[in-house]
């Protein structure tokens, strides 16, 4: 198997930054003051962990989903824990101070090998956007919006995480929606950006562009982002069409902290939006 390691250790949410300590506690620490509780989720193929604060069935429900994580220990060694030393997608879910808020760790990400069997490397290396990945995700957001009867779902991504709000929303009718921060948009191109390994076995976020068109969009990128650099996002934004909004953030990088600029950024009107 050839790994597309540089370019997963670069994704890795706070690989070179990480947060000493158990990442658990971690985790715990930062969702706990904004009434986010901790639980699980048996949603095809994977027990997903997840965060959530469900107060209102008469409003919307809001799905953060997490980037790669720790993915890598070395170019040729990958983690055998994916859990993220910094959940940059959790901070952004933290951020948000809407009723309905639930955050999705990736396949392996903080729930216990020992409680998911089908848990191997390739999910979290070559195989993070396959589709019983994104089966998987797609099922857990459809338990959840259950419990609101009736109501939409806003789906937002941080990086590798923005792959697959796409592709969760290429395959909804229900998507109110659509939010990526530093969304790795075009793995393929990334890929080739960074000349490392493509991943055959992964579906392509631009590849369902014309399928997600109608859904109001906003894909925010750092103009100091080097690993998913700003071309990325412009070219998903010029696939999608007049429904999609490209923001480019001075002064920001793939990792700095985005939950400092979130609430402003949530609050912005997306085009083609029926919301008042």
């Amino acid at each position: 198997m050839k790994w597309t390691a540089t370019l997963t250790i670069l994704l890795a949410a706070g690989l070179s930054t990480a947060c000493a300590g158990d990442p658990n506690a971690h985790a715990d620490a930062m969702a706990q003051p904004a009434g986010l509780q901790r639980d699980q989720v048996q949603a095809g193929a994977f027990v997903l962990t997840s965060y959530l604060r469900i107060t209102r069935t008469d409003r919307p429900l809001t799905v953060y989903i997490e980037g790669d994580g720790l993915a890598w220990r070395s170019r040729h060694q990958p983690s055998e824990d994916p859990t993220p030393r910094r959940a940059l997608g959790l901070s952004l879910a933290v951020a948000d101070t809407a009723p309905n808020v639930v955050y999705l760790a990736r396949p392996c990400q903080f729930t216990p090998m020992s409680a998911n069997s089908r848990c191997a490397v390739t999910y979290w290396t070559d195989r993070r956007y396959s589709e019983e990945v994104v089966a998987s995700m797609n099922a857990a957001v459809t338990q959840y919006l259950h419990r609101l009867p009736g109501q939409r779902v806003n789906l937002v991504g941080y990086s590798g995480g923005g792959a697959l709000a796409v592709l969760i929303a290429a395959r909804r009718q229900d998507v109110a929606s659509l939010r990526t921060v530093a969304g790795n948009l075009d793995h393929a191109a990334v890929n080739r950006l960074h000349q490392v390994s493509q991943m055959p076995d992964s579906l392509n976020a631009i590849d369902v562009a014309a399928r997600v068109a109608a859904i109001p969009q906003l894909h925010v990128s750092g103009a100091d982002d080097k690993v998913v650099p700003t071309f990325v996002a412009r070219s998903f934004v010029a696939a999608v069409g007049s429904c999609a909004q490209l923001r480019v953030v001075d002064g920001m990088a793939h990792e700095s902290d985005w939950a400092a600029k979130w609430p402003a950024l949530l609050s912005s009107t997306l085009p083609c939006s029926r919301e008042p």
